[in-house]
């Protein structure tokens, strides 16, 4: 019977039995003082896609590759098997009469799972499979688990992300998934760095939540004996540095925010932030666009992606439009005619918005109807303009209509993908609207910002007008993966502890 066949009977046996084989193997290694764990290193000469994707570099030459055994298959005095690197996949061609009697046995035991390094010339096979006939071969570590059952992969979706070290040896999909990750994230460098942005590092704990609404994690320095928050935004210290004279700013980093988890929402997550100085929110539009369908192109190739089920076009020329006219054309009601704020909660509760958890004024009527009723409808690209000033705290008033700030939020299929505003720079008008936080927190809102008095004392000193920007990066590359929950994008999503 093939080895093969062997690993592929092993969900059939008792999993202390598999674990126990596993470790009478190691024992036994062990015993005749060839421990694998006791290899430091291997010098690996090539990787399994450069010699497939050179082959004819590499026909005939000597290499040294090592990797994990993913496949292995006996055919009395030759075995096949494949191994998995950084880089791909190669099979791997071993004859008793090329490597040593021990080398050879010691081969028909090593399970799947296991790391290996060979040496040997690279060929291929009567089949045309680019393969190393290895020469000599090493056990570098011994695995004392098998890997789930090779034709169906981890499908316990639990599992797989409180196990990501083995979602990545067996779903091509999850390692897909990070390397766009991560080359987004080089994009977005790249990108802001060629427009003149300095990159910054700006603190984790503060000792003022600030910067958005939400709801912090707190934590307490022993040293200081003080309550410090875990940031849920870098804004307030990024605008300081534009107060500085560093006029074009950004940062990426970890955010933390004490709340709900879903397929949209981990309680750490990441965003871009950044910051220009005589720039606007137009500005910003075009920049994030500008952004986005890069990347798209870059990474994918193409503009177009699949989404929740949507086909979305990242071309650019997103749509723009203000929150009133998203409101009036889906729901038929006209904001800008209305001017009295029991009139506005009327109409939204009339197209059956709740009102009864906001405050009775026209901006929360407006935004809430955005919010409950016409989100949703958001899938193309689209630029939510002229948010109210009621749910805009940082956001410059507009000229036209003070009751509307210089903001905008993109869409794509129901999520927000990023916030940006011209950034006020009135400290007497931030101040006010610190004290109104503030009031609400008294009242029991602990999403509600606080006030900064360290931040008003900079906007004292003069900002220049500013535009700002934050994007999320989790949102991003679920777009650009086409996964449906965030914590498919996360390395290590945050779980709640196995009992």
């Amino acid at each position: 019977m093939s080895e093969e066949r062997n690993n592929q009977q092993a969900p059939e046996m008792e999993l202390s039995e598999i674990l126990q084989v596993r470790r009478d193997k190691l024992a036994a290694l062990q015993e005749e003082g060839r421990d694998p764990f006791h290899q430091t290193k291997f010098e690996r000469t090539a990787w399994s896609q450069e010699i497939k994707d050179h082959y004819e570099d590499f026909e005939e030459k000597q290499v040294r590759v090592a990797g994990r055994i993913l496949s292995k298959r006996g055919m009395g005095k030759a075995i096949f098997c494949h191994i998995k690197d950084d880089r791909g996949q190669i099979q791997l061609y071993i004859r008793s009469d090329a490597v040593t009697p021990t080398e050879f046995a010691d081969f028909r035991k090593y399970d799947i799972g296991d790391i290996i390094g060979v040496g040997g010339y690279v060929f291929k096979t009567k089949t045309g499979e680019i393969s190393v006939h290895v020469q000599s071969v090493v056990l570098l570590a011994k695995s004392l688990r098998p890997l789930p059952e090779k034709f169906h992969g981890m499908t316990n979706t639990e599992l797989k992300y409180r196990q990501r070290y083995v979602d990545l040896i067996v779903n091509e999909d999850s390692r897909r998934n990070f390397e766009i990750r991560s080359r987004f994230i080089s994009y977005v460098r790249r990108y802001l760095d060629g427009r003149g942005y300095m990159e910054v590092e700006t603190p984790v704990l503060n000792t003022i939540s600030g910067g958005a609404t939400a709801r912090p994690f707190v934590t307490h320095h022993n040293t200081l004996d003080i309550d410090m928050y875990l940031r849920i935004a870098t804004e307030l210290n990024l605008k300081r540095l534009i107060v500085g004279g560093i006029e074009r700013v950004y940062e990426i980093g970890r955010i933390f925010r004490n709340e709900g988890m879903d397929t949209r929402h981990n309680p750490e997550f990441t965003s871009v932030e950044l910051y220009e100085a005589y720039a606007d929110f137009n500005d910003m539009m075009d920049l994030f666009e500008e952004l986005l369908s890069g990347a798209a192109m870059e990474i994918l190739g193409t503009y177009d992606v699949q989404w929740q089920g949507h086909d979305v076009s990242l071309a650019p020329g997103f749509r723009r439009m203000t929150m009133a006219e998203a409101v009036k054309e889906y729901l038929g009601v006209d904001f800008m005619a209305i001017t009295d704020d029991a009139e506005a909660v009327a109409a939204a509760k009339a197209v059956g918005v709740d009102m009864d958890k906001v405050e009775p004024t026209w901006g929360h009527a407006l935004y809430e109807c955005f919010d409950q009723k016409v989100e949703e409808k958001m899938i193309q690209p689209t630029f939510i303009t002229m948010h109210p000033v009621d749910v805009s705290p940082l956001a410059k008033r507009s000229p036209k209509d003070p009751r509307l700030t210089e903001r905008f939020e993109l869409f794509i299929c129901c999520s927000e993908m990023g916030n940006a505003f011209s950034e006020l720079n009135d400290p007497i008008d931030q101040k006010q609207r610190f004290i109104k936080q503030m009031e609400l927190r008294a009242k029991g809102d602990d999403e509600a910002g606080m006030m900064d008095d360290d931040f008003i004392n900079a906007l004292e000193y003069g900002m220049p007008p500013t535009g700002g920007l934050g994007i999320g990066i989790d949102r991003c590359v679920m777009l650009l993966t086409g996964a449906s929950s965030i914590r498919d994008v996360i390395l290590f999503p945050t779980m709640k502890p196995l009992d």
